[in-house]
């Protein structure tokens, strides 16, 4: 748990971004486009397709900074970055990013404040 010790918003912005970067290397990117042409706007779909890819490619990058590479790391990561985003915009802008590679937007009717 020494990696902890270390981990601050600069640590945190700086995976977000070797995150970010990974997902980006051609052969994820390829990756990932497949995935998302054979989900389409499915939701499901993209649960089953895209997230398991991303997630993968998360556990690859928090491992190298130290985080146990699995799910547990994964949840552990996760909430840390999410209470940190509260006082960090950069931090809530890059786990954005993140998400809405497996997030599609979802339109919503803002004035009987529904999801359609």
């Amino acid at each position: 748990m020494s990696y902890l010790a270390s981990f601050n918003n600069e640590s945190a912005k700086q995976i977000l971004m070797d995150i970010i970067r990974t997902v980006n290397q051609p052969d994820n990117s390829k990756k990932l486009s497949e995935a998302k042409a054979s989900a389409g706007k499915e939701m499901i779909l993209m649960m089953q397709h895209v997230f398991p890819l991303v997630m993968q490619l998360q556990l690859e990058v928090i491992k190298l900074h130290g985080f146990p590479g699995n799910r547990e790391g994964l949840v552990q990561f996760s909430q840390l970055i999410r209470e940190m985003e509260r006082d960090d915009m950069e931090i809530a802008r890059l786990r954005s990013q993140i998400r809405a590679i497996y997030l599609p937007p979802i339109a919503i009717n803002t004035t009987n404040d529904i999801l359609i």
